[in-house]
Formats: structure tokens, C-alpha cells, sequence
């Protein structure tokens, strides 16, 4: 094995999570490559909205979030990755979301966690075309950002090549080989290459190279339906709007004290309990408005069950309750697509550690935007032992 082949860490997978992973370990010095089945990567990394939202998560991924928005930042001020601050938004359509939406606020403030109440007149006055009908409150967190996701990732490994990391593409890992201080890695293709320690970040990837651990994980796939509007002529969407179906999906809202009796008046047969609906809105760079989306599940090992079609049902739903909240100039589509997200059933994600060198780390699902760049920091050290990073 040559010295060029050798390396202290190989990550297996270049979608938000492996790359981080890469980064942070890049950040403490080590030699890294990154290997990456397709020419780019093609999974959920690539097919989601771009949010960065740590405004939705609970106590103990918002820790993540947080960081990850100072990683971002700091990025951007070095190199393009996309990225764009212009803050996220919870918009309340009823009193049980204006009372969530407070009390979320209140623990914003214990946790020193930006975020501001905003009045239906300062809603109304601010988001252009957003329906009087609709709003009651907003709840506007000023350090959030978004980013581009097909452009973000490519940028941001065109950085960390410039800065010194070894990334393969297109290279399919069928083997790794734990020896006594090492692992070997090998591809499809028959290249070799060795480091200390291996991380796997493929999603649901990794049933290729461990079966049966593949079986035994609780890994299931979400599969979520978004579209994209044509331009929106003389239209301009000042920040990424969630809104009052978010309020009641997404995990910080389970610690505000209203939750439970909240969720307890929802209507259990609802087409957005169904088909795991709310509505969000993000103004992509080229003007046109990103809306989605929808989330349908089933276990990891039977993912043909999702299907390969889009669903109308959903997008015509979807499209509909969207209506309700914004008059937008146009409604037009001109991009519709699907992600599949592994995530872990009854854990926030998936890791499990091989011979103490081969680390499986996936299953992240919907948290890989917002937190897999805080994630991967505290994992990075822990795996190598870095207690003063």
C-alpha cells in the first residue's frame, strides 16, 4: 500500500452528513478521503428544501442546529457554498398554533435562542401576497439561513478539495476489511486504499456491505413530494415561511406545554395525517417558490413499496392548502420530484461500530440539513478521541 493510499479517516458516502464528517475531521488535521458511489450525490442532500432550521428541533438537536449555522456562516465567509441568511418564519393560522408559537418563544428565551413574535399586521405587512385570512402570529427566527442544496453540496466539497481533501466519485465500496490497526477499503473498480478508521454514511446504502446488520437496524424510508413554481415575476419571498401544519409537526413544538391537548383535537383521517403533509415555502435563487411537502413511510428493507411515481393526490393537496396561505403572482409548476430520507425508527439516527474502526453512521432523515455540520463535529471527536477539540 502506498503512502499516497493511506489515510487516518474514509468516509463512505458525499452526501451532508459523510461530508461534515470529512470536514471536521479535515478541521483537526487529519488526512481524509471521501468516496461516493455516483459522479455527485443523487440522494436526500440533493432533494430537499435547503432549510437550516434549528428553530424545529428539540433541546438536544437545536445544540446541533445552532452549530451547524455557525459552520455554514463561517464557510460562506471563505468560500460560495449558497448560503443566504434570511431567517426562517412560523406562521400561525388559528389559536391553538398562536398559543404553540408562544410558548416556543418562551423557550427560545431560556435556551438564548433568537426569535421574535411578530403580529398579523407585521406578518401581513412583511411577506407580500400571504392571505389576511390565513394569518394570526408569526414567529420569526432572524438567524436562520438557507442554502441551494444541488449547488450547496458541490460547492462545498469543491472547498474542502482546495483545502486539502482527496475525494473519489464514482466509487462503489463493496469491502471493508478490518485488520489490526487499519481498515481496507475496496471498490468495485479494484482500488485499494487504507485509513485508521472508516465511517459509513451512505443511507440505506450500507445493506450491501452488512446485510444482516442492514436487517436488524429499524431503518425506515420516508419518501417527500415538493415542487417548484416557475418564476415569480416582481416577487420577492423575504425568508423561508413554515407554516401552521409545521407548528404541529415538528419536534420542538412537543415541548411547548399546549402540545399534547393540541394534537389530541386533530382529526386523525385528515389527508394531511395521511399523507404526512405541511406546507412550507423558500424562494430559490432564480426566483421561482419551492413548495412541499409530504411524507409517506415504509421499512428500509421494503423501499419498492414507496413507488417510482409521484403521487397527484398528494401534489394536488399540497398545492391547494398552499393556495389558502399565499396569493402567490403565479401557481404554475415547472419541477416536481421526490426524496427518500433513511432515518432510524426508535433512535435519532442510526450508528453502530464494527471492530472499533468501521463506524455506520446514517439515518438521519430529515435532520441531515440542519444538523448533520454540528452532528459530525461531536461525533468526529469522539471517534478519534479529541477531547480538547
Amino acid at each position: 500500500m502506498t503512502m499516497e493510499n493511506k489515510y487516518d479517516l474514509i468516509v463512505v458516502g458525499g452526501g451532508i452528513l459523510g461530508t461534515f464528517h470529512a470536514y471536521h475531521a479535515m478541521k483537526n488535521g487529519l488526512k481524509v478521503a471521501l468516496l461516493e458511489k455516483d459522479g455527485k450525490p443523487q440522494g436526500a442532500t440533493v432533494r430537499n428544501f435547503g432549510q437550516v432550521v434549528p428553530s424545529g428541533m428539540d433541546s438536544k438537536w437545536q445544540i446541533y442546529g445552532r452549530e451547524s449555522l455557525r459552520v455554514y456562516k463561517d464557510i460562506q465567509s471563505k468560500f460560495d457554498i449558497s448560503v443566504r441568511q434570511e431567517g426562517s418564519i412560523y406562521i400561525a393560522s388559528n389559536e391553538e398554533e398562536v398559543q404553540l408559537l408562544v410558548e416556543l418563544n418562551a423557550i427560545n428565551l431560556k435556551n438564548s435562542y433568537k426569535s421574535e413574535l411578530m403580529t398579523k399586521e407585521e406578518c401581513l405587512k412583511k411577506y407580500p401576497g400571504l392571505r389576511e385570512d390565513y394569518v394570526k402570529m408569526g414567529l420569526f427566527f432572524p438567524e436562520e439561513v438557507m442554502v441551494e442544496p444541488r449547488l450547496m453540496i458541490g460547492k462545498l466539497q469543491s472547498y474542502l478539495k482546495e483545502i486539502g481533501l482527496d475525494i473519489y466519485m464514482n466509487k462503489t465500496v463493496v469491502e471493508c476489511n478490518s485488520l489490526t490497526n487499519w481498515v481496507q477499503v475496496h471498490t468495485t473498480d479494484n482500488m485499494a486504499l487504507s485509513a485508521s478508521k472508516v465511517i459509513i454514511c451512505n443511507g440505506s446504502d450500507f445493506k450491501m456491505l452488512y446485510p444482516n446488520l442492514f436487517s436488524e437496524s429499524n431503518l425506515i424510508v420516508s419518501k417527500l413530494q415538493m415542487m417548484q413554481t416557475k418564476v415569480q415575476p416582481n416577487y420577492k419571498l423575504p425568508s423561508s415561511v413554515l407554516t401552521g401544519l409545521s407548528i404541529r409537526r415538528y419536534e420542538a413544538f412537543s415541548e411547548c406545554p399546549s402540545y399534547a391537548s393540541v394534537k389530541a383535537n386533530e382529526k386523525s383521517e385528515s389527508p394531511e395525517k395521511k399523507w404526512g403533509v405541511h406546507i412550507l415555502f423558500k424562494q430559490a435563487m432564480d426566483g421561482s417558490v419551492i413548495i412541499g411537502d409530504s411524507h409517506e413511510y415504509a421499512p428500509a428493507a421494503g423501499i419498492d413499496d414507496l413507488g417510482m411515481d409521484l403521487n397527484m393526490d398528494i401534489d394536488n393537496f399540497i398545492l391547494n392548502e398552499a393556495k389558502k396561505i399565499f396569493d402567490l403572482p403565479t401557481y404554475q409548476i415547472q419541477n416536481r420530484w421526490y426524496g427518500l430520507y433513511s432515518q432510524c425508527e426508535n433512535a435519532d439516527l442510526y450508528q453502530h461500530t464494527i471492530d472499533r474502526n468501521i463506524h455506520i453512521v446514517t439515518g438521519i432523515g430529515g435532520k441531515g440539513m440542519t444538523g448533520s455540520a454540528g452532528f459530525s463535529k461531536e461525533n468526529i471527536n469522539s471517534i478519534f478521541n479529541l477531547q480538547n477539540a
